[in-house]
C-alpha cells in the first residue's frame, strides 16, 4: 500500500487527522528490524500498522502479514484497527475461546493479514489450516508480555515456519531486556517513547491512608469523593477483586471485574462495558494494567501496594495518557511498608461525598445476531433510531461480535427501547434484545 492511502484511510476510518510523531517516524522509516517502544495509548498500534502496510502487496493467495499478541482483546483491538485502514485485504482475527469452525471456514479464501495469539496461531499451523512460510511481515506485538505468559516456545516455533520475514517489529510499553533467540535483531532500529514523546498527560499521585487494615471502607470513601469520571481499582490477586467487587457492588458503585479466571467471553464484556460507561468502576488485576484499548481513564486506585516497579508503572500508564490529565491514589494502611518505587506528591484525605459523583447514566443492550448473521455496526444504530426511538446521540458505542451485539443508551431509556423493537427484525432478522444486568 501507498503511504498516502494509509494516511487518508486513518483520517476516514479512524479520525486520525495528523501523525503524531511515532506515527510520522514510523511512516518514513526504511528500517528492516524494528524495536518500537511506547506506552498503551500513544497509537504504537497505528504506528506499527502504518510501516506493515506499506510492504502490502496485491493480493496472491497467500498470507502476507502476521501479528501476534498476548490476549484475546488486544488481538481484536489491533485487527479493528487494521481492518478498515486495510480496505481490499482481508484480515482475520483468531484468538483461543473463539469457534475454530468459524475460523476455519473464513479460510476458504486465504488472508492476507491474520492477527493471532501464538497459541491459536500454532493451532492453525499444526491443523494445516495455515501456511505462514510466505509471510513477509511479522509483528510481535507487547513482546515481552507474550513471553512473561509463557508463549516463547509458540512463537519460536512459529517463527521457524516462516521462512525469511523481510519485515519484523518488535513492540513493548517498556524496555525490553530479552531479545527473541529465534529472531535474530542485530541492527534493529530502536524507536523509543517510553520517555516523553507525546503519549503523556499530567498525572497526579496521592496518597490515601488507611487507618483500618482492610481497606475497603477507606476505598468507598475514597470513590464516594470522587468527581464523576471512569476509574480501575488494580488488586493484587484474582479472589481479592472478587472480595472488592462484591463490595463495591453492595454499596451500590457501578463496578465491573476483570481478572485471568473469568473465561474470555466474560473479560471481552467487562472491558465493553467499561469503555461504554455502563460500569464506570473496574476492579482489575495486573492484567489490565497493559495491551487493553481503554481511553478516558480519570482514576487509577492501587487498593494493593504494586509487586513491582514494573506494575506500577503499568498501572499508573493506564490514566493521563494522550495529553490528558489522570489521577492516581495509593491506598496505605498505617503498618504496611512501602517499596522504594511508590512515592506521592501529597496526602488525599476523602471527605464528604462529591456533588458531582461517579454514577453510570448508561446501560447495555445484548442483540443475539452479530457479524456471522451479517449485522453491521450500522445496522445495530439504524435499528435502535428507526424502530426504538433513539436519537442519533443516543446511540453509544457499539461492539458487534460473530453472533452477537452490544451497545450502550440512555439508562433512562433502555427498557422501553427493549419494548419499541421487540415486533421487529434487524435486517430481515429475529432477533431478541435485552438489557444486561
Amino acid at each position: 500500500m501507498d503511504i498516502k492511502t494509509i494516511i487518508e484511510r486513518l483520517r476516514e476510518r479512524h479520525n486520525i487527522v495528523a501523525l503524531n510523531e511515532m506515527q510520522q517516524l514510523m511512516a518514513g522509516t526504511s528500517a528492516r528490524k524494528i524495536i518500537l517502544l511506547s506506552p498503551t495509548g500513544s497509537g504504537k498500534t497505528a504506528a506499527f500498522a502504518i510501516r506493515l502496510l506499506r510492504e502490502l502487496k496485491p493480493s496472491d493467495g497467500t498470507i502476507q502479514a502476521v501479528i501476534m499478541a498476548p490476549a484475546r482483546e488486544l488481538v481484536l483491538q489491533i485487527a479493528d484497527v487494521i481492518r478498515p485502514v486495510a480496505a481490499g485485504f482481508k484480515t482475520v482475527a483468531f484468538y483461543g475461546g473463539h469457534s475454530m469452525a468459524d475460523e476455519v471456514n473464513s479460510l476458504s479464501v486465504m488472508p492476507d493479514i491474520v492477527v493471532a495469539t501464538p497459541g491459536r496461531l500454532l493451532d492453525h499451523i499444526t491443523r494445516g489450516t495455515l501456511d505462514v512460510a510466505g509471510v513477509g511481515g511479522l509483528v510481535l506485538d507487547e513482546y515481552d508480555k507474550m513471553l512473561e505468559l509463557g508463549f516463547q516456545d509458540e512463537m519460536r516455533r512459529i517463527a521457524r515456519r516462516i521462512k525469511s520475514p523481510g519485515l519484523v517489529m518488535l513492540t513493548s510499553a517498556t524496555r525490553l531486556d530479552e531479545m527473541p533467540p529465534f529472531l535474530p535483531m542485530d541492527g534493529a532500529e530502536t524507536v523509543d517513547f517510553t520517555t516523553g514523546g507525546d503519549g503523556g498527560g499530567r498525572l497526579q499521585v496521592m496518597r490515601v491512608t488507611s487507618y483500618e487494615r482492610d481497606k475497603l471502607n477507606t476505598l468507598a470513601d475514597l470513590l464516594h469523593s470522587l468527581d464523576n469520571g471512569r476509574a480501575i481499582v488494580f488488586v493484587n490477586h484474582r479472589e481479592s477483586a472478587q472480595r472488592v467487587y462484591d463490595y463495591l457492588k453492595k454499596q451500590h458503585f457501578p463496578a465491573g471485574l476483570y481478572h485471568g479466571g473469568l473465561e474470555q467471553r466474560e473479560r471481552q464484556l467487562a472491558i465493553d462495558l467499561f469503555n461504554n460507561g455502563t460500569t464506570p468502576v473496574l476492579v482489575s488485576t495486573d492484567l489490565g494494567s497493559r495491551g487493553l484499548d481503554i481511553d478516558d481513564v480519570t482514576y487509577i486506585i492501587h487498593y494493593h501496594l504494586p509487586p513491582s516497579a514494573e506494575s506500577w508503572t503499568h498501572r499508573n500508564g493506564r490514566t493521563a495518557r494522550m495529553g490528558a490529565s489522570g489521577t492516581v491514589y495509593t491506598i496505605i494502611s498505617e503498618e504496611e511498608d512501602v517499596p522504594e518505587y511508590v512515592s506521592w506528591e501529597r496526602e488525599h484525605f476523602p471527605g464528604n461525598a462529591s456533588a458531582d459523583g461517579i454514577r453510570s447514566d448508561v446501560a447495555t443492550l445484548y442483540i443475539n445476531a452479530g457479524k456471522k448473521e451479517k449485522i453491521s455496526r450500522g445496522d445495530v444504530a439504524g435499528f435502535l433510531m428507526q424502530k426504538g426511538g433513539l436519537a442519533k446521540d443516543e446511540v453509544g458505542k457499539i461492539v458487534v461480535g460473530d453472533h452477537n451485539a452490544i451497545v450502550a443508551v440512555p439508562r433512562s431509556k433502555a427498557a422501553k427501547v427493549v419494548e419499541d423493537v421487540a415486533p421487529y427484525k434487524l435486517k430481515n432478522t429475529r432477533v431478541k434484545v435485552s438489557v444486561i444486568s
